[in-house]
């Protein structure tokens, strides 16, 4: 079984749930037996690092079968929607690069706009493998974020349908994203649902019965659509309480912070021993997206034993429930500072018996171990 795999960044050299989503992908389908072309790309200004280095941030052996290409994405331009055309060279440049290498392969797995040249070309006759998709969580047919994003949204809505409808297969998450993929037009034989995975070693023993000071975290970019801003308007009317405290990681302007005693914010943190560190000090995730996919930080969060209250958006349905969190609408401001009171307010020793539900749930349900088999299955299973 051979796979091409193009995306747009892996972790830890590019940031984000879909970059960790890659790596992930990469990683476990090398390890179960199935060749993987890695293809992947750094911004314009960065070093491509080498195969070494990405197998070591992997944690795989130099032995590996894993095969590596990095590319640098094209420099941005300056015009509204320049993200999309430099998408599109990006797909053009790993079409020519590979285009002779094409028939090696079973199955192209194309991340976001990455297969976009490769649909037209077969859309133009030429014979070419199956191609799957993945949006991860087609964020921009999903509601919230202000204007400015919806305006971002419908620069990208165009394209991102055409890929979808000529894709051979679409991969989901499954709930409200299925049904977004649906409403595009897709029959269902044509979606691949599978949900994401975290490694088994994020899974930490369970966390003390004892909450002497309740930290609730926050894990994310200062981006709109992510939350943010409702949740330090909620802050900021809170009361002060000394056992109380609010953590954000994450790449967060000074201008953009919430100053107080009881908010700390520890920057962007990128090793993962670190992130398991802030992780294991707090009790509470918060994560009031607008639109989401399958968020890696649930899955996080989840594996280091944390009750979540999470908004119901994209497919976070199926890893948060009243058992191990808080699910509430997205966009309501008054329910989220319902919840963090009530959370505040109510009883504490349930915290850690969600936390350690969401420890089990991830166990049974969300380890890369199982979630690539079921990749392996519903991918080369239908060729």
């Amino acid at each position: 079984m051979k796979l091409l795999l193009i995306t747009d960044g892996i972790t830890p050299f590019v940031i984000g749930g879909m970059q960790k989503h890659s790596a992930g992908i990469a990683k476990h389908l090398s390890q179960k037996g199935v060749t993987v072309t890695l293809v992947h790309c750094v911004p314009y200004d960065k070093k491509v690092p080498s195969r070494e280095e990405v197998l070591e941030s992997m944690g795989m052996a130099i032995e590996s079968s894993l095969e590596v290409i990095g590319m640098k994405f094209p420099k941005p331009g300056f015009v509204p929607g320049h993200y999309l055309s430099e998408s599109y060279l990006y797909s053009m440049q790993v079409y020519f690069l590979l285009k002779d290498r094409l028939k090696e392969f079973d199955f192209i797995y194309c991340k976001g706009f990455s297969g976009w040249y490769f649909l037209k070309k077969k859309k133009s006759g030429e014979s070419m493998p199956p191609i799957g998709v993945k949006f991860h969580g087609y964020e921009m047919f999903q509601k919230g974020g202000g204007w400015r994003l919806y305006w971002e949204r419908m620069l990208l809505k165009g394209p991102t349908k055409w890929i979808t409808s000529h894709a051979d297969f679409v991969f989901s998450y499954g709930g409200k994203i299925t049904e977004l993929i649906k409403g595009l037009g897709i029959p269902t034989q044509r979606i691949i649902e599978v949900a994401s995975g975290i490694d088994k070693s994020w899974v930490s023993q369970k966390k003390s019965t004892q909450i002497d000071v309740l930290n609730f975290l926050f894990v994310g970019r200062y981006e709109r659509r992510k939350g943010i801003e409702e949740l330090s308007e909620v802050i900021k009317q809170l009361p002060v309480r000394e056992k109380v405290m609010f953590h954000f990681v994450g790449p967060i302007d000074y201008s953009k912070r919430v100053v107080r005693e009881d908010v700390i914010y520890h920057g962007e943190i990128r090793k993962a021993e670190e992130m398991k560190a802030v992780f294991d000090a707090c009790n509470v995730l918060l994560v009031p997206s607008h639109s989401e996919g399958m968020p890696n930080v649930i899955l996080e969060g989840m594996s280091r034993g944390l009750a979540i209250v999470a908004t119901d958006v994209g497919a976070v349905a199926a890893l948060v429930d009243s058992t191990n969190g808080w699910l509430i609408p997205p966009q309501d401001i008054h329910r989220l500072n319902s919840t963090i009171e009530s959370i505040i307010n109510g009883d504490w020793s349930e915290i850690p018996i969600k936390g350690s539900i969401s420890q089990s749930k991830v166990l049974r349900d969300f380890i890369w171990d199982s979630i690539s088999d079921k990749i392996i299955l519903s991918t080369f299973g239908r060729l």
